[in-house]
């Protein structure tokens, strides 16, 4: 199932004269532009000759960007934006046609009306019924908007019916979108100038929620739906910010699907695809200027079950990607400093940052105030680890931070450890301001949580596999 070796596909990786480049959301400079701060995955990146003056004149463009002018641009515009460091701003125009809408269907008739209607105008459009137990209005709905159907006599799963896709369909690119979803006028072509970089395999939109009522469920999804994967543009990899995509809307270039997605896996088919293609050295873009919307579940059983559901394919995702499926990703200076702190040891956990901050800076010697830079990172770095363990106890080992949040007015350690699962939620709360009371909110991420940690567990128990509840602890160097 692996996706072709992107040196056999992409002979000639150079982005064409007149691409707009500016720099990431988050990417930092540093010390006169010596080094850039940030990425895909993020990193110090040290910056020199002619390239600095390229990152000088990023760092004072912003938002527009600079156009490439001569080859030696284009290629550190490149290097910069395979590391994420950089995203395409504009390309030129060129013309790569227009892409194939696949919507894998089932039952759900009235929906499949309404994606129809939103992709009216696209080019070829192909429905695929994965075995529908009405099938008689499916057939209606795809004839009243004159897009082909493919019928699965049986229920095959998502992966089936999108191969099915695949296969019926015709062009070079390829855009999937789920029949719970509305797509806004003019996509999918609207996104295909990011396939103007040759390195660019799959690009997703912005999927959020668009709720049906005004329920309790509705108004917490319209800003923590699973679906939505935030305000920023980024560089899709799996260790990043952002690891993978859902393919309720995603766009894909044919000749870089391989064997397209694996039929053996019910769920978490689409982030087994993105993750071969990663491998395969291809970029995978999300770029949320664009909005696709879908459906909520709002009973709860339906939404309890669905985020039961994702979980339950970590472990075959496990099997597959056994160095990409850990729940956390932490720095052994960082626990030990937490834990110290836990057990009422402040001077001892400030003397463990201390001594990886030192360690830091001494590696970064080579710039200007290693000392300051270091300092910095390993503060960001300890915010983020403290996180990282709230949401680790928050889901896959949420009955430990059940018990400690019931412990916690007896324990410094179930505080310290409370502390670390709600301050996060707390900072989304004031963050993005969602149209919910304090207190439903985060009986609500905690549920969410606690569900998707469910699934997590059950799947690990019956494929008999500690991979996805075991952390990753970065040893010192």
């Amino acid at each position: 199932m692996a996706a072709p070796a992107v040196a056999s596909l992409l002979l000639d990786r150079s982005l064409p004269r007149g691409t707009v480049v500016r720099l990431a959301p988050g990417v930092r400079g540093w010390a006169n532009a010596s080094a850039l701060i940030g990425g895909s995955p993020w990193r110090v990146s040290r910056v020199s000759g002619r390239a600095r003056t390229v990152v000088v004149n990023l760092l004072a463009n912003g938002r527009t960007g600079v156009e490439a002018s001569d080859r030696q641009t284009l290629a550190i515009f490149r290097i910069l934006v395979d590391r994420g460091l950089a995203i395409v701003a504009r390309t030129p125009e060129e013309s790569l046609g227009a892409a194939s809408v696949v919507i894998p269907a089932m039952d759900r008739a009235d929906s499949l009306d309404r994606t129809l209607t939103s992709v009216f105008g696209a080019g070829s459009v192909t429905v695929v019924d994965d075995g529908s137990l009405d099938p008689a209005s499916v057939v209606a709905a795809a004839a009243r908007h004159g897009a082909t159907l493919v019928v699965h006599a049986v229920n095959r799963g998502p992966a089936a019916a999108r191969n099915t896709g695949i296969a019926a369909s015709q062009g070079e690119f390829i855009a999937f979108l789920d029949s719970d979803c509305i797509a806004p006028p003019g996509w999918p072509d609207s996104m295909l100038h990011h396939f103007v970089d040759p390195s660019v395999a799959a690009v997703a939109p912005r999927v959020r929620a668009n709720p049906a009522g005004h329920s309790v469920i509705d108004r917490y999804e319209t800003t923590r739906s699973s679906l939505d994967m935030g305000v920023f543009p980024e560089l899709v990899r799996p260790g990043s910010r952002l690891g993978f995509l859902p393919t309720a809307a995603l766009i894909l270039r044919r000749s870089a699907l391989g064997a397209g997605f694996d039929e053996n896996l019910r769920l978490g088919e689409d982030v087994d695809l993105i993750w071969r293609l990663t491998d395969a050295g291809w970029h995978v873009l999300y770029d949320p200027s664009v909005i696709v919307t879908h459906s909520t579940r709002a009973r709860p059983r339906a939404w309890l079950t669905r985020r039961f559901e994702y979980g339950t394919s970590a472990a075959a995702l496990s099997r597959r990607h056994p160095d990409k499926l850990t729940p956390a990703r932490l720095s052994f200076w960082n626990v030990a400093a937490l834990g110290l702190l836990a057990v009422g040891r402040p001077l001892l956990g400030g003397l463990a940052t201390a001594s990886a901050a030192g360690a830091l800076s001494r590696q970064l010697r080579v710039l200007d105030n290693p000392e300051l830079l270091a300092a910095r990172i390993v503060g960001q770095n300890l915010v983020a680890d403290a996180a990282g363990i709230g949401h680790l106890l928050r889901r896959e080992w949420w009955p430990i931070g059940a018990a400690a949040f019931a412990m916690s007015p007896r324990s410094r350690i179930a505080r310290t450890a409370t502390a670390c699962m709600l301050a996060p939620i707390a900072w989304a709360y004031a963050t993005h301001r969602p149209p919910l009371d304090p207190a439903r909110y985060l009986a609500l991420r905690l549920v969410d949580d606690a569900a998707y940690g469910t699934g997590v567990l059950i799947a690990c128990l019956r494929a008999r596999r500690i991979a996805p509840l075991t952390p990753t602890i970065r040893m010192p160097n």
